[in-house]
């Protein structure tokens, strides 16, 4: 199940392969940000069916600004190259 403030990987369109905060999910859809591509203040709905859960949440602070959301996303592109993330 996706929640809040988790991380998740998209899995189509233009940005597949990037990973994703969720910020809010209702019904069928999510609405992301990545702090970059998708800031804070604009983020991108997409379908629940087109993501893909991670084992990885983001703490509020990590949140504040698009600056630290953009390091923490960082973080797991770099580490995603042993497949480890995804459950």
């Amino acid at each position: 199940m996706i929640e809040v403030n988790g991380i998740v990987k998209s899995m189509a369109g233009r940005d597949a392969g990037r990973f994703f905060v969720v910020l809010r999910v209702q019904g069928d859809f999510a609405w992301l940000a990545d702090g970059k591509m998708r800031p804070l203040e604009r983020p991108k709905k997409k379908r629940l069916k087109h993501l893909q859960r991670t084992n990885r949440t983001v703490q509020a602070e990590e949140m504040m600004t698009n600056h630290k959301l953009r390091r923490t996303l960082s973080m797991l592109n770099q580490e995603n190259g042993n497949g480890a993330l995804v459950t």
